[in-house]
Parts: structure tokens; C-alpha cells; sequence
């Protein structure tokens, strides 16, 4: 991984700590070690936006999740992200997300999120990194109820990037802005099943209640899931430039691991599920178990 690349990553991580303050290249240059003029191409290069792109979206992205999970009005929020205007705050939220955010605060329909990935991601392939050092990972029971998931099915995916070449990355920031039973978006391996002709073993999608009935975004399939056990597999706390090194360790776990210790094999037909990769606490996958 280059210098440039980390230095890119540098700049997204300090955007991120500091999204409610002025952000100048001055800032990012510091951070980068490069010149404001170099960093900024460097980051328009590896980010495809410019800085000021990149921060606006982020800004919108963030203002849409306190307009919907919290009590609050509009002019704090668009105050506090830093847009000078409701007026200028309104029409950035409505050609982002197609509505004003007025609206969207009384009925949070799904849009799509902008999700900030770090360009370091795109580098790392798990297949080819070494493990340096075992890692522990700690296992444990967890109970899901019958529930129904709300998918976007790919072509012929069976991990993440292949799924993100069949469908685009977006799918995550539309799932982000959608309520899910475990608080978040899953990825998804189905069982046969699970599958229709000619689409993906691996999915992205939300969990949500068995009676659910209501937005299904165009292009978006939902499967009933039973109730059912999960062991889950959680490893360390890892930098993001070990993040290929964090999901080996899991599943390498994950693979030699006897169920029979629990009572229980292991359960082919409920989808495995991944979760989104996070340093600080560590990557998660559950596969489902039936009692022996």
C-alpha cells in the first residue's frame, strides 16, 4: 500500500472526527504530510469527489440520521453541520435525497446514504495477506427470532467485492438509512433455498419484524427467516490497514470450530450472516446451528 493511499486514508479519518467544524486543506495537508494542491488531487484521484463534495455529502448523510433518529429541528441541524441557510441546507437535502428534510424528519423513508469508504479498503483482498500473529476470537450463542430480510439480490456474488461490481456500493447507504432488528445493515450468504435462478449466494439487506409491511425499495426481494440460533464469531479490535488479517482470523476460526461443544451442529440452510467490518470492535460473522 503506497504512501499516498494512507495519506488519503489520513485525510477521510480526520473529515470524519471533525465533520461538525471548519475543514480547510490547510487542515488535510497537515494531516496528509503533503502540500494542500497534492492533497487535494490525491484525494479527488483516489475518492472520485472533490474534498468539498465528499465533505457535503457526508454532512447530508450525517444531517439525515439525526433527522431521523432524534428529536430535533431542522435549523440546529443544518446549523450544526455547518450550512449556513435552512433555504441552502433544504435544497442540498432535496437534490441529495430527492426530499426536504422537513419531510423526511416526519416520515424516514429509505434513501440512499453516502457511505464514506476508506480508500485503503479497495487494496486489500483477504487471500493475500499473511496472518503475523494468532488473534482471539470469542464465540457465543445468540438467538434470532422469526423475522423476515429485505435483500438486494446480486448475479453471481459469493463475497463483497464481486457484489459490489454486480450491484455498486450505494445498495449500503440506502440498508444505512433503513431501521434493522440488530441495529444495522447484514450481508448475507443464502442456502439454496434462499437463492432464485441466476442471482447471488451473497446479499445485502435489513432485518426486520415477521408482520413488517412497509417500504420495499424497487429492486429489493424480502425472505421469511425462522427463529433460530447463531454462533458468533467476533474477533479483536483491528487498524483498518489489518482489515484483510481481522476477517481471516475469523473465518479460519470459524471453520474449524465444533459446534458439538455447544450441543449443536451446524445449520445449512439460514443464511450466514457478516456484518460491516469495524476496527473498534472487531469483525463479526454468525453461522446459524440447529440442536442436536
Amino acid at each position: 500500500m503506497t504512501e499516498q493511499i494512507l495519506a488519503v486514508g489520513r485525510m477521510q479519518a480526520y473529515i470524519e472526527a471533525h465533520l461538525e467544524e471548519e475543514i480547510t486543506m490547510a487542515h488535510l495537508s497537515a494531516v496528509s504530510l503533503y502540500s494542500p494542491w497534492y492533497s487535494y488531487r490525491l484525494f479527488r484521484e483516489h475518492t472520485g469527489l472533490t474534498v468539498a463534495d465528499y465533505i457535503r455529502r457526508l454532512r447530508l448523510s450525517r444531517s439525515a440520521m439525526r433527522l431521523k433518529n432524534e428529536t430535533v429541528r431542522v435549523i440546529d441541524v443544518a446549523l450544526d453541520l455547518g450550512f449556513g441557510s435552512v433555504d441552502g441546507y433544504t435544497r442540498a437535502f432535496r437534490r441529495e435525497f430527492g426530499c426536504n428534510p422537513a419531510e423526511y424528519a416526519k416520515n424516514p423513508v429509505p434513501i440512499t446514504l453516502f457511505v464514506p469508504y476508506g480508500v485503503q479498503y479497495k487494496f486489500m483482498r483477504k487471500e493475500s495477506s499473511a496472518m503475523e500473529k494468532v488473534q482471539s476470537v470469542f464465540v457465543q450463542v445468540v438467538k434470532k427470532p422469526a423475522r423476515k430480510a429485505i435483500i438486494k439480490r446480486g448475479v453471481q456474488a459469493e463475497e463483497y467485492f464481486a457484489y459490489c461490481g454486480e450491484v455498486g456500493c450505494d445498495v449500503w447507504g440506502l440498508l444505512t438509512s433503513m431501521d434493522s432488528l440488530c441495529g444495522e445493515p447484514v450481508c448475507l450468504w443464502l442456502s439454496e433455498k434462499f437463492k432464485k435462478p441466476n442471482t447471488s449466494t451473497y446479499v445485502q439487506g435489513v432485518e426486520v419484524d415477521a408482520d413488517y409491511d412497509g417500504i420495499i425499495p424497487e429492486g429489493f426481494d424480502v425472505i421469511d427467516l425462522s427463529e433460530a440460533e447463531y454462533l458468533q464469531f467476533q474477533g479483536e479490535p483491528f487498524e483498518e490497514a489489518h482489515y484483510g488479517e481481522a476477517i481471516g482470523a475469523v473465518q479460519q476460526a470459524m471453520e474449524k470450530y465444533d459446534p458439538a461443544r455447544h450441543g449443536c451442529r451446524w445449520d445449512d440452510e439460514n443464511p450466514r450472516i457478516q456484518l460491516e467490518p469495524k476496527g473498534e470492535r472487531g469483525y463479526i460473522e454468525l453461522k446459524a446451528v440447529v440442536r442436536k
